[in-house]
């Protein structure tokens, strides 16, 4: 195992470590065709009154196409946005040169803010994808950056998401939307078990995330509630944070309710547990400026 991610110190300020922003006059997001609810453009802007309600003090945006000018963009709204801390942003890990790239990001206007990696693994054919050899080097050098790595897979990719980590052992993790389960009892105990070695691993935290846009359309939303526990359960509070995955959120419930749900999940921790999944998790394994 790597050296553990340990337990961070109870954060006063609240942070969603997990939101989107995009400009449909600058680049088309195709995957929102289907989706009207969300075919717009959203940006921080929209998302600050939210914010201000829930007393959120600090955001991480996170990328959402595997195009390189993407994150370049997002450095730069984020050197401007006081409320930004952080920025998971895109690279291709199968290139010769995965360093280099990392390295030119940091050096530009607002590099200082990247502090992970993530490609849509969820839209890979390959289920072991994470396990290529040209991979596992883009993830090396992810970690060798100093770099936090998001996993954004489905429940099927789980047990390669549980080899990557055991393969790279020097890199830091967090699981995306709790691996994007079938909310589905039967499908449970399955999903449970990769989470529950992924937790194993003192490298991995997880993004109590994503939930709601997992559930059917019949569904009520604290379905996902045995989801959500199991994750506080085997992670702890000192390796779970909030995220609320605005503006995907909003294809099934709106900003307030994805607040009141993890509240609801949260009310059993003390004041210092929920501090930390609030905001000192993010804070210490992005190494958010205080």
């Amino acid at each position: 195992m790597t050296e553990p991610l340990g337990r961070p110190l109870a954060a006063a300020r609240r942070i969603d470590a997990h939101h989107h922003v995009w400009d449909l006059d600058v680049r088309d997001q195709e995957w929102t065709r289907d989706l009207p609810a969300i075919r717009r453009s959203f940006s921080f802007d929209d998302l600050r009154p939210h914010l201000d309600d829930h007393e959120i003090a600090g955001t991480v945006v996170v990328q959402t196409v595997a195009v390189a000018d993407e994150t370049p963009e997002l450095l730069a709204l984020a050197s401007a946005t006081p409320e930004i801390l952080g920025v998971v942003g895109w690279v291709d890990l199968t290139a010769s040169d995965v360093a280099d790239r990392l390295a030119e990001l940091r050096e530009r206007p607002g590099g200082d803010l990247l502090v992970g990696i993530r490609h849509l693994v969820q839209s890979e054919p390959d289920p072991e994808w994470l396990l290529r050899d040209d991979v596992l080097r883009g993830l090396t050098a992810v970690a060798d950056a100093g770099l936090v790595y998001d996993l954004l897979v489905r429940q099927p990719q789980l047990p390669a998401a549980v080899g990557a980590v055991e393969r790279v052992p020097g890199g830091r993790w967090v699981l995306d939307h709790v691996g994007k389960p079938l909310i589905d009892p039967a499908a449970f105990d399955e999903w449970a078990g990769h989470v529950s070695d992924l937790a194993l691993h003192d490298s991995v935290a997880c993004k109590l995330s994503g939930l709601v846009t997992e559930l059917a359309p019949d569904q009520p939303i604290d379905a996902v509630l045995p989801w959500a526990e199991h994750v506080v359960d085997v992670f702890g509070a000192a390796r779970t944070m909030i995220g609320s995955d605005w503006p995907v959120c909003l294809l099934r419930s709106p900003y307030d309710e994805v607040i009141a749900l993890a509240d609801t999940v949260l009310a059993g921790l003390d004041d210092d547990g929920r501090a930390d999944v609030w905001g000192g998790t993010a804070a210490r394994v992005y190494g958010l400026a205080s």
